[in-house]
């Protein structure tokens, strides 16, 4: 199993009120699936995804990756496990607008031991004939899918996707859902997925409904289909 959530709650603190946000959540993510969880906004989706990355933690209850609690974690094995552990991708791309693709890759293999060559992933995503080029060059489907071979440049252990085709249209949004599949079965890469967009489910080994903070449904997706057959 890589990762376990075990009643977990989490709670802000806006000025002298407190606003509850995951209630009681239990859930386990295998490896070497993708995991959809949908859900409306304000349902505690992105919350729960920063708690698995290790950008925040929770109010109480536990997070363990591979065995190991990482809401017991200090600061600094935090900032270890969300270099070395975990690509992130979101919504809107972040890439570097003076950096050519490759470049922009390059930035995050910096930072790690045993990365991937930038120009390796970046045609594990196809997009091996754009490396010189710069952001504004590129469609968003393809500054989508540099900002994956950004993440994946990393070797993570699971690959967290915020709304990934949240910018995108439906011809554009298949091909970064292409690309996930792809880095899933090639590479046995594990990857969590959040959105409001059920129809992504299809593309999941599981689906997770959470709903005002809690899981409202848990299960395996049995009739998987391809990229191409997605449509919203």
């Amino acid at each position: 199993m890589l990762l376990k959530l075990v009643d977990v709650d989490k709670t802000y603190r806006m000025g002298d009120v407190d606003v509850p946000v995951l209630h009681h959540v239990n859930l386990r993510i295998e490896e070497g699936q993708i995991t959809v969880i949908v859900g409306p906004s304000g349902s505690g989706k992105s919350t729960l995804l920063n708690l698995v990355g290790g950008i925040d933690r929770p109010t109480s209850g536990s997070v363990f990756f591979r065995g190991h609690d990482i809401s017991d974690y200090s600061e600094r094995q935090l900032t270890d496990y969300r270099r070395d552990r975990i690509g992130f991708v979101f919504q809107f791309y972040n890439l570097v607008s003076t950096l050519t693709a490759l470049e922009n890759v390059r930035v995050s293999t910096e930072i790690v031991r045993d990365a991937m060559a930038p120009q390796d992933a970046l045609q594990l995503v196809g997009l091996s004939h754009r490396l010189d080029h710069f952001p504004a060059q590129l469609s968003g489907g393809e500054q989508q899918r540099v900002a994956i071979a950004r993440a994946v440049a990393k070797k993570p252990d699971l690959l967290l996707c915020d709304e990934p085709t949240g910018a995108l249209d439906l011809a554009t949004g298949r091909k970064v859902l292409r690309a996930l599949v792809e880095l899933n079965t090639n590479m046995k890469m594990s990857i969590i997925i959040i959105t409001h967009n059920v129809a992504i489910a299809g593309i999941a080994h599981r689906l997770v409904r959470i709903g005002s903070g809690t899981i409202a449904e848990d299960v395996a997706v049995e009739q998987r289909i391809e990229p191409e057959d997605v449509a919203w």
